[in-house]
């Protein structure tokens, strides 16, 4: 069970991030998750959405560079040791993760990891009976 991540390339100039989410928001699309890295001359910004497609097409029409790729969403407890006990398998799996990010509110932490496999990692999770978020509880209907 897997979701789409957006990953939109933004020029390093004042207003860019700022212009993304002011499309998003005229096309009622919700922001799931944001992570925002950098290099010199752009910025990568990765973040799953309520309407992926929607938010690919509007993107791209206003100019932006857009990539959609899968990545896995895991529910975990907001607890010391949660995050560890996924990362353990993958790594007694003999899987790499390419990059994560993650965020807790309350007694819940998700994290969006991605892989190379994504299919055989959330097959992997699932076995071992960890909780992963459907496209059903991300996306809006």
């Amino acid at each position: 069970m897997h979701i789409q991540q957006l990953s939109v390339f933004l020029e390093d100039r004042s207003g860019r991030l700022t212009g993304l989410t002011r499309i998003l928001a005229e096309h009622d699309i919700n922001i799931t998750a944001l992570n925002l890295a950098e290099t010199t001359d752009y910025g990568i910004v990765r973040m799953v959405v309520g309407r992926p497609a929607l938010a690919k097409e509007v993107l791209e029409k206003a100019g932006f560079s857009i990539g959609l790729t899968d990545v896995a969403c895991v529910n975990i407890p907001d607890e010391p040791g949660s995050l560890y006990r996924v990362l353990k398998i993958l790594t007694e799996e003999n899987i790499n993760v390419d990059y994560m990010y993650a965020f807790s509110n309350r007694d819940v932490a998700l994290a969006v990891i991605r892989t190379a496999d994504i299919s055989g990692v959330t097959g992997i999770l699932e076995k071992r009976g960890v909780k992963l978020l459907s496209q059903r509880d991300i996306y809006q209907l």
